[in-house]
């Protein structure tokens, strides 16, 4: 796959999955969630990955019809895909996201730039875990350190916040390898509807079982529609990446997540991102992951 054409699919995928930080803590709002209500976040979640399940698998009946039905013995592994990608790292993602900043989360996402090539050797030949990448992950690390950096001291780290955060960093990872591994025998698209809409399915049970309810409005259910759309499209450019090139080498761009993520949630959420820690841990995060794939990079 050509560089600029790499390029251009994963700055349109994670500029769409930075808009989601904001975009989350808006719909809270619209959708009047509390924020210890964990039974409406994940019917919120639920109603938004369902929805774009659905938007993916229509568009593959439509334009790919053969393809949009997989065959029965991939069924458990597209249902374990969605319970990964989907159900668990969402579950932890908006938990997290609803106990830090916006912009704090976003930056600790950049854990998915570097999970994934410390992983990748465990699963593909071709991906090796060399010193280069290894001291990378050290200086993208001491970026995230610095952004839990409170009054001297990591007071400012907590579980069910920035902790949660790291987990949903980590199922995203594991399930960006599975599904890669799945697309040498399923099309890009399905894998993308079905794991979004079973993952979908059982965030709206847990929700439900929970006693979730949401308050619809005109500007709450566009603002749905949005979030279902920018899921359907950035997973499944995603999934089409992975499926063209190493692991690591697409992680790279996961960079861009919290910088999108970070300037999004100050212009929407009118967070205070002009602080040492933000710039510095974004220069670091920055810097960690180009040295990691320097060489990579030049291979696309």
């Amino acid at each position: 796959m050509k560089k600029q054409k790499v390029m251009i699919l994963a700055v349109l995928a994670t500029f769409l999955w930075g808009s989601a930080y904001p975009s989350i803590k808006i719909g809270y709002e619209w959708f009047q969630i509390a924020g210890d209500d964990l039974g409406s976040k994940f019917l919120f979640a639920g109603l938004r990955f369902f929805m774009a399940g659905l938007m993916v698998l229509i568009v593959t009946a439509w334009q790919r019809p053969k393809n949009c039905v997989p065959a029965a013995n991939m069924a458990g592994h597209l249902v374990l895909l969605g319970l990964l990608q989907t159900t668990i790292q969402y579950i932890f993602f908006y938990i997290g996201l609803a106990n830090t900043t916006g912009a704090k989360s976003a930056i600790i996402n950049s854990f998915t730039a570097f999970f994934p090539i410390l992983l990748a050797p465990i699963f593909f030949r071709n991906d090796r875990l060399t010193a280069k990448k290894g001291f990378g992950c050290l200086v993208g690390l001491a970026g995230i350190v610095i952004i839990n950096w409170n009054g001297g001291s990591l007071g400012g780290f907590h579980l069910t916040g920035e902790g949660f955060a790291v987990f949903a960093a980590l199922a995203q990872s594991l399930a960006s390898i599975y599904s890669k591994k799945l697309a040498q025998r399923v099309h890009v698209m399905t894998i993308t509807g079905c794991q979004l809409t079973i993952g979908g399915l059982v965030l709206i049970a847990a929700g439900a079982a929970a006693g979730g309810n949401l308050v619809f409005t005109s500007q709450g259910m566009l603002l749905l529609i949005y979030m279902a759309a920018l899921s359907a499209v950035a997973f499944t450019v995603w999934t089409y990446l992975l499926s063209h090139n190493p692991v690591s080498t697409v992680s790279i761009y996961n960079l861009l997540i919290p910088v999108f993520g970070t300037v999004l949630s100050g212009i929407f959420l009118h967070e205070n991102i002009f602080t040492w820690t933000h710039l510095v841990s974004i220069l670091l995060v920055c810097t960690g992951i180009v040295m990691v794939n320097k060489k990579e990079r030049g291979r696309l």
